[in-house]
């Protein structure tokens, strides 16, 4: 299936490849992109095992990444895409850079920030989900039955 350049799945599925990274490496398989004016300025996956760093997070390490492209610390006019829906820290870090746009994929029942509430995001962000769902909430469930069996 070919996809629509500059759509929401063309950038999630920039983002599932980062998931993809961070699986290889026997990380949690999170993975994020921040694009602005269409085009990808930044990547992250998670490397929390890596860099022995709790707050390792794919959407912090992508933001942190596209802050220091566009040598500022908001990131107007920029949308996040990642795999799985932010936790708190996340979401706090997300309201603070003031993206206009967050984008996920499989929900997090358990650590989501949606258990709290859209309110967690800054006020003006636009906030979407479901993209390639089925996708990344299976890449982390298999992730997840691999290391149950380890």
């Amino acid at each position: 299936m070919e996809l629509e350049l500059y759509s929401d799945e063309y950038f999630m599925q920039q983002a599932y490849l980062e998931a993809l990274s961070a699986a290889e490496r026997d990380e949690i398989p999170v993975g994020a992109v921040v694009v602005a004016n269409d085009r990808i300025i930044a990547r992250g996956h998670n490397q929390v095992e890596t860099l022995q760093d709790a707050t390792a997070h794919a959407e912090i390490l992508a933001i942190t990444s596209a802050m220091a492209f566009l040598g500022t610390k908001y990131l107007k006019g920029c949308t996040l895409y990642v795999t799985l829906e932010p936790c708190v820290m996340c979401a706090g870090a997300l309201s603070w850079a003031q993206l206009d746009r967050i984008v996920y994929g499989a929900e997090d029942s358990k650590a989501g920030f949606m258990r709290y509430g859209k309110e967690l995001l800054h006020p003006k962000a636009k906030l979407e989900f479901g993209i390639m769902a089925p996708a990344c909430g299976k890449l982390m469930r298999d992730f997840f039955s691999k290391k149950r069996k380890e």
